[in-house]
């Protein structure tokens, strides 16, 4: 009569219940995130390094015969290079993450640069060194067809130990997944903090010291996207996006350093450094254009839609709205515990 109750999560569920713990221990302590992220990049460094590893001990048997013609059949148009900088720009995403939580760095100015110098090149190192491995091992079409690359890499090389990929794979995912809330987080804290949100998203909760609104509306978005079928057609219209407004903010950058030459400049580089990047920006946003027109469309409507709904929320703001916006704030700051924090993170 009192029998057992199974329970068998399906792979949804998992997926659906890591956002939501991950969110709540960014809730809890910034301390706790940092912690859960360097173990998690930790483990997925080792699985890289075990990659590379069986691919070197594969080539070095002499089985080269998959890298005598690497870019055999390959479609070099500039659309489809351009596509193909989005998917890699999404696999290496995280490079300017630290760029987002710089009020909660110790001297930012000076290991912000420190960061981004070493870790940069390693990880740039790692993952093209990871990209030969999978290579030299896997033909490309099965790749193409695998669910994991990692996984089926595994299997192939690893023989009775490829059951520790899986592991990884998900260990390298929920780490991802954590560095991200940690940091898109700050930015709609400190977009309701300019104006450019509503008040509420800037609250910081009394006891943790963490943006609890900020936190859980960005863990509704990421649920929401989960829907999405089509993971490259969200890869596509993020990257453009991105990519566009960095080609803007890029160019607002150098047209301050001609207006203002003299102005103060905690972080300064060699003027090459945003010339280039604007170059490969804009290249990227303009044969894009070619290769993924509905992408690239969709994207731009949702640009200009901001213009309106600027106009009615901040610029000429409707009384009835701005109402609305404080009788939330008022609701959340109950709710949560928190109060506006008009200076940074402690």
């Amino acid at each position: 009569k009192y029998g057992k109750l199974h329970f068998h999560p399906t792979l949804s569920e998992f997926v659906l219940f890591f956002p939501g713990l991950l969110t709540a221990i960014n809730c809890r302590n910034v301390k706790w995130v940092t912690r859960v992220t360097e173990t998690f990049t930790g483990m997925k460094v080792l699985a890289l390094l075990v990659i590379t590893g069986a691919g070197a001990w594969h080539l070095m048997s002499g089985n080269t015969e998959l890298l005598e013609a690497p870019f055999a059949n390959s479609k070099i148009q500039p659309g489809f290079i351009a596509v193909a900088f989005y998917n890699g720009l999404f696999s290496y995403s995280g490079w300017n993450y630290l760029n987002f939580v710089t009020e909660e760095l110790k001297d930012p100015y000076r290991n912000l640069p420190r960061a981004i110098c070493i870790s940069m090149p390693l990880v740039t190192v790692i993952y093209v060194i990871t990209n030969i491995a999978y290579f030299a091992v896997l033909p490309p079409d099965e790749m193409l067809s695998s669910q994991a690359v990692a996984v089926t890499f595994a299997e192939k090389m690893l023989s009775f130990m490829a059951w520790t990929m899986p592991l990884f794979v998900a260990c390298s995912t929920f780490g991802s997944l954590n560095g991200a809330i940690f940091a898109s987080s700050r930015l709609f804290f400190v977009g309701a903090r300019n104006g450019h949100l509503p008040a509420a998203l800037s609250l910081i909760n009394i006891n943790c010291l963490t943006p609890i609104p900020s936190l859980l509306f960005l863990c509704a978005l990421t649920l929401l996207l989960l829907f999405i079928r089509d993971v490259f057609a969200i890869i596509n219209y993020v990257s453009y996006v991105e990519i566009l407004f960095i080609f803007i903010s890029v160019a607002g950058l150098l047209r301050l350093r001609q207006k203002a030459p003299d102005a103060h400049r905690p972080i300064k580089v060699s003027l090459i450094v945003p010339v280039v990047f604007l170059l490969t920006a804009g290249f990227l946003v303009i044969f894009s254009v070619f290769e993924s027109p509905m992408e690239v469309g969709i994207g731009t409507l949702v640009i200009l839609l901001g213009i309106p709904v600027y106009y009615v929320t901040i610029g000429k703001p409707w009384r009835w709205l701005t109402q609305k916006s404080q009788t939330f704030n008022r609701f959340c700051s109950k709710l949560f515990l928190c109060m506006p924090n008009s200076e940074k993170l402690d």
